[in-house]
């Protein structure tokens, strides 16, 4: 039908004084505006929660369909699923999807094959991810195995932590082998795979940065995996010198040594003993523990 109408428009216009060069460029352009305006029909129109497309895909795993596999592990990991059917949609694996606006069903591809519309004109054919909203600067990192968000000149692949992390850390960070293959320490969502950004604290440990927020709303410095102190904690710890100071411990006391580990510099240590805090001799931290008394 498409062709047709061409047809009909090139008889159209045949009677216009144009030279060869300039008709052939009045044809062009309207037969690429036809096609780019058949491409972005529905346009940021379908989609979920997760991502604006305009395709859903059929689940390999159970062979249901779903708006995105977001929507998939959020339904089949619902607590009022059976424990036992319970799963996630193994992404790679993606073979069917169905375009949101002729409902033909299909092998994975941008552009549909019955309505020729674009599915989503951020495409990955590796992770089957489909997505109009392009001002995410998606990008598919080769060493992640799978699609990353904030523009691939942004970030970079570090290869012992097995992720990407932003260009600023890429002579800072401390390595720390499988740093983003463990949940988080605070609320328990795998942080590989999390939408909600992360952050790598002081120690190389890794959190998602609201969480890590929450931690110091509550007053809670040190890391929830190593002990160490989150951030510059010199401040605090002169505080703690004055305290200590104005409350001397009582005679009995005054020369109680005891021994205590550093959890910020992790080296042993004997000193006196104060119901307040005892201060690390090695690098005058106070986050410690006693190990003797």
């Amino acid at each position: 039908m498409q062709d047709i109408m061409v047809r009909q428009n090139i008889m159209g216009d045949a009677h216009c004084n144009l030279s060869n060069g300039e008709y052939k460029l009045k044809l062009e352009s309207k037969v690429t505006g036809e096609a780019t305006e058949l491409l972005e029909k529905g346009y940021m129109q379908y989609g979920c929660p997760h991502y604006q497309r305009r395709c859903s895909i059929r689940a390999p795993c159970c062979n249901e369909i779903f708006d995105c596999r977001h929507c998939h592990n959020e339904a089949k990991n619902d607590i009022s699923v059976d424990q036992k059917h319970r799963h996630d949609m193994p992404r790679h694996q993606v073979k069917q999807v169905i375009c949101s606006l002729c409902d033909t069903e299909q092998e994975v591809q941008q552009v549909c094959v019955n309505c020729g519309v674009c599915m989503g004109k951020y495409f990955c054919e590796t992770c089957k991810l489909f997505d109009d909203d392009v001002s995410k600067k998606q990008y598919h990192c080769n060493g992640c195995g799978i699609c990353r968000i904030g523009g691939h000149e942004n970030f970079f692949h570090c290869y012992k932590c097995g992720c990407c992390y932003s260009t600023l850390l890429k002579n800072s960070h401390p390595c720390v082998e499988g740093a983003m293959h463990h949940d988080c320490p605070v609320c328990f969502e795998f942080l590989f795979e999390t939408r909600n950004d992360v952050t790598v604290m002081p120690c190389g440990h890794t959190i998602h940065k609201n969480c890590l927020k929450e931690m110091r709303d509550h007053y809670q410095y040190a890391c929830p995996l190593c002990s160490k102190s989150v951030c510059d904690m010199s401040k605090v710890w002169e505080k703690y010198d004055m305290e200590i100071a104005a409350q001397p411990m009582p005679e009995p006391y005054q020369n109680k040594l005891v021994s205590i580990l550093c959890n910020d510099c992790g080296k042993s240590s004997q000193v006196q003993y104060h119901v307040v805090a005892r201060k690390c001799l090695n690098c005058k931290s106070y986050n410690t523990r006693q190990t003797r008394g």
